[in-house]
């Protein structure tokens, strides 16, 4: 009896305590009402998603299960949320670290690093980029990716991030500014430089060969640089040597490199570019399938606009870029030298990738970001308005530009053509991109005039091509945001809605959300995104930016903690 009655105290005593215990909610969050769409092009689907722990735990009928909050989509797409497959943040986002201009599109995953990358860094390079720090007001405190991604993480971030390392970066790093070949020793160095940015967590190498120096770089270098970033399985991502009239031989060359490298190829904005060249996409796309159907693992992406956008001295032929910017502008400064650089922009040629010879005038080039504080008020201006302003050519205004504000001047350039951009996106191994960095229509960065796709890339894409011209089902283009280049840059726990996957999600209605960024009037965040999730937590809600940090480094396969 009295073994009973002590058995009855403990069990009462257990069951006393255990309700005492507050029973913690199956969920952080769940979002209910929604038209699941999953990312892989399948059609949507009714459910409930429960997230708890930035991660997506359960997908289904979640009615009465206990959470901390509930978000109803009432009727609104819930999907994951958009990888911008070349964002290049790597500063911005240490001067607004929420990037506005990105989540307000959806964006949640940014990969950057177009041939120049955040690191490694040198003095020398420092010194020499000093202008574009002091622009934005930051300070290159880091030299690796290691030090880089700390201070990211230290400070916190809106979105995440992940970086390629450059190939230009690493030539720099040895070899300067200069056009010279490396010695094998050299290339030793450069080959052990990307050897360590995996490590420290690149996810791969990159070239943007039209930007000097790079083009001093020959195809065999690159090959070495390429090879190394494999062995951690990384990717090769490529802005080409030419998009224009030598854009077949330059896909050759990325071919090259990806077969001789044993490493996947992105091609970078993928277009036709120059007035000669407009209708060849359905070239581009046939050698493109061409090498996939004999196994090449080649890729691309676009943003999908008619102009792009990118420094005013990528104008100069690369000969005048050696040395560096000082010496480019006092090339231009020199009568006979800037006599043989006009003659060279005035003459056709495959050798090198003359916007000259591409734009049909000088109205097709804006002029976007200066830091001369004078030329600010070009900003927004084309060419031929600024030469009808100065009373000088086209030309010569261009070159003035770039001596007064000491070969900064960044700009826009009507090249392509809406059919050839169209074509490109529509193609089933083509994501998007916003090529341009994250910004803010406030502070510092609203005094820049940027493309329009720093703002609208996504939202455009939804708006022009799926809701009023059918080019791609709201499925398609959701996959082409989300599952395409997440299995591209190999991020198995994103892109796709899903259990076990990060809460990287999107609420958005699709017949409402629309861009509102125009070439003449860039600074405006695009509308229609009721909310964004980062890792679980609300970087926009209820339309609004609540102004958390909630971003993650994305390191590459290579990474050794």
């Amino acid at each position: 009896m009295k073994i009973r009655f002590v058995v009855l105290i403990t069990v009462l005593l257990s069951a006393t305590l255990l309700a005492a215990v507050p029973v913690a909610p199956a969920f952080d969050l769940v979002i209910i009402n929604g038209h699941i769409i999953d990312g892989t092009g399948s059609p949507w689907y009714s459910g409930d998603v429960g997230i708890r722990d930035g991660r997506v735990v359960a997908i289904g009928n979640l009615a009465g299960t206990p959470r901390q909050r509930t978000l109803d989509a009432h009727g609104m797409v819930v999907a994951p949320g958009f990888i911008d497959m070349l964002g290049q943040s790597d500063a911005t986002i240490l001067v607004d670290p929420r990037l506005p201009s990105k989540i307000f599109q959806g964006i949640t995953t940014e990969i950057t690093g177009e041939g120049g990358s955040a690191a490694p860094l040198n003095d020398a390079i420092i010194a020499n980029d000093r202008p574009g720090y002091a622009h934005l007001k930051v300070d290159p405190d880091w030299r690796t990716f290691r030090q880089y991604f700390a201070r990211l993480e230290k400070q916190g971030m809106g979105i995440n991030l992940a970086s390629f390392v450059g190939a230009t970066q690493v030539r720099r790093m040895v070899l300067g500014d200069d056009d010279k070949q490396p010695t094998p020793e050299q290339l030793a160095q450069m080959r052990a430089l990307v050897n360590q940015a995996m490590l420290d967590g690149a996810v791969g190498v990159s070239t943007s060969l039209e930007y000097a120096p790079a083009p001093y770089a020959k195809t065999e270098e690159l090959i070495a640089l390429a090879s190394e970033a494999s062995k951690y399985g990384g990717i090769y991502a490529t802005h080409m040597r030419s998009e224009s009239d030598d854009v077949l031989g330059s896909i050759d060359e990325a071919l090259r490199i990806g077969r001789e490298g044993h490493i996947p190829v992105e091609i970078w904005h993928l277009k036709v570019a120059g007035k000669s060249n407009w209708g060849r996409m359905p070239e581009v796309i046939a050698k493109i399938n061409a090498a996939r159907a004999q196994g090449a693992d080649i890729t691309a992406d676009t943003y999908a606009y008619p102009a792009w956008f990118n420094s005013m001295s990528a104008f100069i032929p690369p000969w005048a870029h050696d040395g560096g910017d000082a010496k480019l502008v006092e090339r231009l400064k020199d009568p006979a030298t800037r006599s043989r650089i006009r003659q060279d922009l005035l003459t056709p040629t495959s050798q090198w990738d003359n916007e000259w010879q591409e734009i049909p005038g000088p109205e097709a080039v804006m002029i976007g970001v200066v830091q001369n504080p004078e030329l600010r008020q070009f900003q927004g201006k084309r060419l031929s308005e600024i030469a009808a302003i100065w009373h000088k050519s086209p030309m010569d205004s261009l070159f003035d530009l770039l001596i007064a504000d000491n070969a900064f001047t960044e700009c826009a350039v009507f090249g392509m053509s809406e059919p050839d951009v169209a074509l490109a996106l529509q193609q089933p191994w083509v994501a998007i991109d916003n090529d341009s960095s994250g910004t803010s229509p406030e502070g510092i960065l609203g005094q820049e005039h940027p493309h329009p796709r720093a703002y609208g890339t996504f939202p455009r894409i939804l708006r022009k091509y799926v809701r009023e011209e059918h080019k791609l089902s709201l499925e398609d283009a959701l996959r082409k945001f989300s599952a395409l280049p997440a299995q591209r840059m190999r991020l198995n726990d994103r892109g796709v809605l899903k259990q076990g996957m990060w809460a990287d999600i999107v609420v958005f209605d699709p017949n409402t959300i629309r861009d509102l960024a125009t070439f003449d009037s860039p600074n405006q965040l695009s509308q229609g995104m009721e909310y964004v999730l980062v890792n679980g937590v609300p970087v926009i809600e209820q339309g609004k930016m609540t102004g958390a940090l909630p971003g993650r480094v994305l390191r590459g396969p290579g990474f050794v903690p």
